[in-house]
């Protein structure tokens, strides 16, 4: 019977077992997700959940508790460029998340010794399941001049004349061609008058000529 007993040993021994997790963990900060029995990956949800919440950016506004947070995670984990890769890119990403940060999948029973296998993985890291969840708009300080700033009534007099310019572009158009050709006949009907003068003259002088031949 199992009475009080709330730490799986997984069959072995301390130094061992703690090992065996602090591996894991690396590899499953390094990769984000890895497979492994269903056993394995409960201890190690217990034993890196933890760590993840001191790595936060939330618990090391000051250095000392950055350092000394540091140090405990180095202590379990064993792995400087792990400590680095947890306190820089996993904190980053997991840092509105209250917790719960990792999830286990059962994958099925393995062959050979029919065990339940299961993936741990770090929940922000799934491509998957956040590709439908909208991001966060990040919020400013400083005021922006933009459209959403102006009245509502400006934005639709705005709208209005852009409307009425549309409906009017036609007809300024037509105007527009209409012009030149009206400017064209009205030098037209200038012109002829202008051709006729010289005929006109021309047919007086030779009327005066023929009047002084016959007064002659």
């Amino acid at each position: 019977m199992r009475h009080g007993k709330k730490v799986n040993h997984l069959s072995r021994k301390t130094a061992h077992r703690s090992a065996m997790l602090a591996n894991m963990a690396c590899s499953l900060i390094e990769h984000k997700r890895i497979n492994t029995t269903v056993a394995k990956a409960k201890a190690l949800k217990q034993f890196i959940e933890p760590l993840i919440t001191k790595s936060k950016a939330e618990n090391n506004q000051s250095l000392e508790k950055g350092t000394h947070n540091r140090r405990i995670v180095f202590k379990n984990l064993r792995d400087k460029y792990a400590v680095s890769e947890l306190f820089s890119t996993v904190a980053e990403k997991v840092g509105d998340r209250p917790g719960g940060y990792t999830r286990i999948i059962k994958l099925g029973n393995r062959l050979g010794d029919n065990a339940d296998m299961a993936m741990i993985e770090l929940v922000d890291f799934n491509e998957v399941y956040n590709a439908g969840k909208a991001k966060k708009k990040k919020s400013t300080r400083r005021s922006r001049g933009s459209k959403k700033s102006q009245p509502a009534a400006e934005v639709a007099e705005t709208a209005k004349d852009a409307e009425v310019a549309e409906a009017k572009a036609p007809e300024a158009k037509m105007e527009a061609k209409a012009e030149p050709k009206a400017e064209a006949k009205a030098e037209a009907k200038t012109e002829k008058p202008k051709a006729e003068a010289p005929e006109k003259a021309e047919k007086k002088d030779s009327e005066e000529t023929k009047s002084d031949d016959s007064k002659a």
